[in-house]
């Protein structure tokens, strides 16, 4: 395997961005569950990736949901983020934060939604009488 990442979301194709992106997602969903104790619309935010531009000076973290709170209580916080990981992680630059939904975890909520949608009209008289679902 060539170190390079399966899908299309950024530019991070050399192990060593990898482990950056790591250690900024460990530092911040860390720094987020301490802040979520103290602010109520940051609970049930969940850092599930961060990926850096190539030149380290932006960084897009992607979390498992976003509602309006949640996205304020991220833009007042991102200074205070931003001042965490110059803090803790020892880097050239502090990339400025962004903050966005995962796209893996939204596909992922149509899957669940299409499969209980197939459920259902199975379930319903009339549908199809097949238990054991589609062939593999």
């Amino acid at each position: 395997m060539s170190g390079r990442r399966h899908d299309n979301r950024g530019t991070a194709p050399y192990a060593r961005s990898l482990r950056v992106n790591q250690v900024l997602r460990q530092v911040l969903a860390e720094e987020l569950e301490r802040l979520a104790d103290a602010d109520e619309r940051l609970r049930l935010v969940t850092v599930t990736e961060v990926d850096t531009s190539s030149d380290l000076r932006h960084a897009t973290v992607y979390l498992s949901s976003l509602t309006d709170e949640s996205t304020e209580a991220l833009a007042e916080r991102r200074t205070q983020l931003q001042r965490v990981l110059g803090r803790q992680v020892r880097m050239k630059r502090t990339p400025l934060l962004q903050f966005a939904v995962d796209p893996a975890v939204v596909a992922g909520g149509r899957v669940e939604d299409v499969l209980r949608r197939i459920r259902r009209q199975e379930a319903e008289p009339g549908g199809t009488d097949d238990a054991d679902g589609p062939p593999p």
